[in-house]
């Protein structure tokens, strides 16, 4: 497998990483509005959950980025050519 193309595999498991984490952490205000207060015991926005949903609304953008990107990267590995190993 070339330089390249190791390369673009790594960043596209990379990418699918980081959309998936992303968009897990979506699902943490579900369970609670005030996950910040519990887990760090501050309550900067005073218990209305603005600022968990602002940071959900953040990590689903990133979420959604990179998502677009690993299947851009999907798409151009599966167009690009397979370099061939075999040599008569």
């Amino acid at each position: 497998m070339s330089t390249s193309r190791h390369h673009s595999r790594r960043l596209l498991f990379v990418e699918t990483g980081l959309a998936t984490a992303t968009g897990l952490s979506a699902i943490v205000p579900l369970i609670s509005r005030e996950w910040i207060e519990i887990v760090f015991g501050v309550d900067p926005d005073h218990g209305s959950g603005g600022l968990e949903w602002l940071i959900v609304a953040a990590l689903a953008v990133a979420a959604l980025i990179a998502g677009a990107l690993a299947r851009s990267e999907s798409r151009r590995l599966r167009a690009s050519p397979v370099p061939s190993t075999f040599t008569p």
